[in-house]
């Protein structure tokens, strides 16, 4: 899915991925995926970013990607340890230009 590139619409990704993925943490996930590449790609401002959500069995995975390469080698600052915290694996293309991370499946009591 598009998003356009700027901070407002952070709250639509994280109502897209709502109705999208029945995980407490993907919200959050996505939130931060998308935040980073607006902060990564700042004095460039992306136009869109899109998000994806692949899913396999009990996982899933969001990704997100502002079709330019980063110019950093990976995500740090706060949001790339709630990334990390709260995903089973997380990381950044081979080609510098997506972010993505992996969920952990969420434990039923």
């Amino acid at each position: 899915m598009l998003f356009r590139g700027h901070p407002s619409e952070a709250g639509h990704v994280r109502q897209w991925v709502c109705g999208r993925l029945n995980h407490g943490d993907a919200q959050l996930v996505a939130h931060e995926l998308f935040v980073a590449i607006l902060v990564g790609l700042a004095g460039r401002s992306p136009d869109a970013i899109e998000m994806t959500i692949s899913t396999a069995g009990s996982r899933a995975r969001i990704s997100a990607t502002g079709f330019l390469p980063l110019p950093v080698p990976h995500p740090h600052g706060p949001g790339a340890l709630i990334i990390s915290r709260l995903s089973h694996s997380s990381g950044v293309s081979q080609d510098g230009q997506y972010l993505w991370a992996q969920l952990r499946p969420e434990v039923t009591t």
